[in-house]
């Protein structure tokens, strides 16, 4: 076991946060689960920081908890959790990284299986690896999703197929994930991070409070009727209006200078 199973960079303006445990397929045990926690609260935290990139070491992106790796070993369900020593099998670790409240994109270089799946889903928005791969087994094994993928699926992809992914237990590579819109982009291996990171960086260069805003309108506008979303939309123009951010950028428009934001 690494010192560290996640790993946390930052520079410009961008964290990246990466699963460090290739040995276990980056799996989430208790070790990766508070790392992991840790990692979204330090981004909330820095107001220097205005996106977030979560990415995998090695040849995977994260192939779910310890528990569904050992019992997809062929390890009976009392085998797998006397070998985990007794430990809790349940790790919300998704929930901390859909608290963050700057974007966040997932880099996934590779599988992404289970609880995995779910830590990609509770991104804003994800960017795949051709050698990607994504499906939900838990089914297989008598278990179920049990970090949001039941409902942050079919909120992205509709309900029929969200089903049909979780029932069948099924895995799916990249275009295809592509094709019925669980990923936005599709990128060779060897480009994964460099675009991600690039168009990070670009969206870094925005005004940070109108992204968060613009964030917090859409997820919390998803669950709402249309007319109660455009209140909420119609709420954080007005508090836009008040950010010293909104001012530099009119000053900046009118200086034909490119604007100096500070998220404030």
């Amino acid at each position: 076991m690494p010192e560290k199973v996640v790993s946390y960079t930052e520079k410009e303006h961008i964290a990246v946060v990466t699963l460090n445990n290739p040995g276990h397929g980056n799996w989430v045990d208790s070790f990766l689960s508070q790392e992991l926690m840790e990692a979204c609260l330090r981004i909330n935290e820095n107001p220097d920081i205005y996106f977030g990139i979560i990415t995998g070491k090695g040849d995977n992106f994260c192939t779910g908890s310890q528990l569904e790796n050992l019992l997809a070993s062929g390890l009976s369900l009392s085998a797998a959790l006397a070998k985990m020593n007794g430990e809790a099998v349940r790790y919300e670790v998704a929930a901390a990284v859909a608290m963050i409240e700057k974007p966040v994109i997932a880099a996934i270089n590779g599988a992404a299986l289970g609880q995995g799946l779910e830590i990609a889903l509770s991104c804003d928005i994800r960017y795949a690896s051709e050698k990607a791969s994504f499906g939900f087994p838990q089914v297989a094994a008598g278990l179920m999703p049990m970090d949001g993928g039941t409902q942050r699926l079919p909120r992205l992809i509709g309900k029929g197929k969200a089903l049909e992914l979780i029932l069948s237990g099924e895995t799916i590579d990249a275009r295809e994930a592509w094709n019925i819109g669980l990923v936005s982009q599709v990128i060779s291996a060897d480009e994964l991070m460099a675009k991600t990171t690039a168009f990070a960086a670009g969206m870094a260069a925005n005004a940070p409070v109108a992204m968060r805003y613009v964030k917090e309108a859409v997820n919390k506008g998803c669950d709402l009727t249309l007319e109660q979303g455009m209140r909420l939309e119609a709420d954080l123009y007005f508090l836009i209006h008040t950010t010293a951010d909104r001012t530099e950028g009119i000053r900046a428009f009118q200086e034909k200078r490119k604007p100096q934001f500070k998220g404030e």
